[in-house]
């Protein structure tokens, strides 16, 4: 069972993405806000991440950047949540080493199911 970790705070939200992904064979951690996320990240278990941009703490964005300047999880594949559909931020997301990107206000959850299947075909 692949393990994911959601870094959400908007608590209605993380709730129906978590429930989806469990109804969907995903095991998953929680996270609502950047420094517990950052945690998690660093001390449990995980196989892909979906982290929220806009985050109480620190942002997703300065998450990726640590994440991926720390050797025990720089490998393991980050995909971004956001409403912020701005080239720039995107174009910083994937700078930072996120390997795929979803519009909150254009997602539904089998949509996060399949990019979370399509980045972890890329890590096998």
């Amino acid at each position: 069972m692949k393990k994911v970790l959601l870094i959400e705070d908007e608590k209605d939200i993380r709730d129906v993405y978590a429930e989806y992904l469990r109804d969907n064979g995903y095991e998953v951690l929680e996270a609502q806000d950047g420094t517990t996320g950052l945690k998690k990240a660093l001390e449990e278990p995980w196989d892909v991440l979906l982290l929220d941009i806009m985050l109480p703490g620190e942002d997703g964005l300065q998450l990726i950047k640590k994440i991926k300047a720390t050797d025990v999880v720089k490998d393991r594949p980050i995909i971004a949540l956001t409403n912020l559909n701005i080239d720039s931020v995107i174009s910083e997301m994937f700078d930072y080493g996120a390997d795929g990107f979803l519009v909150k206000s254009d997602i539904t959850p089998d949509k996060i199911v399949t990019e979370i299947e399509t980045v972890l075909q890329k890590y096998s």
